[in-house]
């Protein structure tokens, strides 16, 4: 478990926000780094994402189940297989996208900053104008105004001038822009491979200490040894 730091409460969370781009698989392998790390994590998932989720995977995320319904989703590989993974989630408290009154909406709520991954286009333009139409775009303006750290993880391609713009506020404002752009250098031979090397890069932007993918080491090469 990470240590307690100045300012920080015995659970002082990520609030992790996955919007309704496809990549449902990026914002499982975030979450289960998270976990892994000894983190605490607040989980708002928007209406958008949930039908994503349940295209991309078969899984329906309701609010009155979302325990059953998390578990389910993490255990999953980034090929669709059931039962990869054996997450703990006990760590993680859910909020309704909807609820506005919810602990992260309000900047004394204590929280170590905020992931957004996977962000479509339309979250990024939310949250560079500051409309806070969710609580998913309302806990990041909250995060910006409290100079806490934002990573937002964008998933579309390509990109039209208008996203770029915003893009480069949320830059201008603070925040960590970081693409869903897998590398190759770290000798991924799995579709998880590649998802957990982006997962990584968000993690990396957070600060958040993991073991996702093989580091750049120097060694040309080096990405078909079998020396991780």
């Amino acid at each position: 478990m990470n240590p307690v730091k100045p300012g920080e409460t015995p659970r002082t969370p990520w609030i992790v926000g996955v919007s309704g781009a496809s990549g449902t698989p990026y914002a499982a392998a975030v979450l289960r780094g998270l976990l892994d790390a000894g983190e605490s994590v607040d989980l708002v998932v928007s209406r958008a994402s949930r039908l994503t989720l349940l295209d991309e995977t078969g899984i329906s995320f309701r609010d009155a189940h979302w325990q059953d319904d998390l578990r389910e989703w993490l255990a999953r590989g980034a090929d669709g297989k059931p039962g990869t993974f054996v997450p703990d989630i006990d760590a993680v408290r859910h909020w309704s996208a909807g609820d506005l009154a919810a602990g992260p909406s309000s900047g004394s709520y204590p929280a170590k900053g905020m992931l957004i991954v996977p962000a479509s286009t339309a979250c990024v333009a939310g949250v560079a104008l500051g409309l806070s139409k969710d609580l998913l775009q309302r806990a990041a303006s909250v995060t910006l105004k409290e100079r806490r750290r934002l990573v937002v993880s964008v998933r579309e391609t390509p990109l039209n001038g208008q996203t770029l713009r915003h893009l480069v506020t949320l830059d201008d404002l603070g925040a960590a822009v970081v693409p869903a752009s897998p590398g190759f250098y770290a000798g991924a031979t799995h579709i998880q491979d590649l998802v957990d090397f982006v997962a990584g890069r968000v993690l990396d932007a957070a600060g958040v200490e993991h073991d996702l993918y093989r580091r750049w080491k120097g060694d040309l090469g080096g990405s078909r040894t079998t020396d991780n």
